[in-house]
């Protein structure tokens, strides 16, 4: 018994050495999602805004939860390219939702917005000034490697601007 809890405990030290030592070197991100407020409240309220200001609405749909949402949010934050774009024309928010403790809200935001959790997470979610989904964007094909290519995803912002959906 005593040589089992020995194993079991040298294998949890390994384990948080190998872990510590994967993210070395590599600061925290900030966490971005609300847990607190209600997803399709903050819809509404983004979709309000973008129409009294002829924007649309991208709702970063995941959670804290997931280190791909926050490095796509850090990601988009520190490019100043790409932060421009989306300053110029989206209301950009983050919308909150595990897909393992979904329950009522979270069913509902998945129906609001055209089950768009079926890409995965992160997943960018294209709303119009009226708040209808014109487009869902699954972000793994705006990956590389670690991380994402900013050619890609400035062209996906570029893309879904206002300006070029009503062209």
């Amino acid at each position: 018994m005593k040589r089992i809890l020995s194993i079991a405990v040298l294998a949890v030290a390994l384990f948080a050495l190998t872990a510590n030592a994967q993210n070395e070197g590599e600061a925290p991100l900030k966490k971005v999602y609300d847990e607190s407020i209600n997803p399709l409240e903050q819809i509404d309220q983004a979709v309000a805004q973008a129409a009294a200001e002829g924007k649309f609405v991208i709702c970063q749909v995941g959670g804290n939860w997931c280190p791909w949402c926050l490095r796509f949010a850090d990601f988009i934050t520190n490019d100043s390219t790409i932060n421009a774009v989306i300053e110029q024309n989206f209301v950009y928010i983050h919308a909150n939702y595990h897909p393992r403790k979904a329950g009522e809200v979270g069913q509902a935001l998945m129906k609001r917005l055209n089950n768009a959790g079926r890409f995965g997470f992160p997943v960018l979610v294209v709303l119009d000034g009226q708040g209808n989904v014109i487009h869902i964007q699954d972000s793994g094909l705006l990956e590389e490697g670690k991380g994402y290519n900013q050619e890609k995803v400035l062209r996906f912002f570029q893309n879904w601007t206002p300006a070029a959906v009503q062209q």
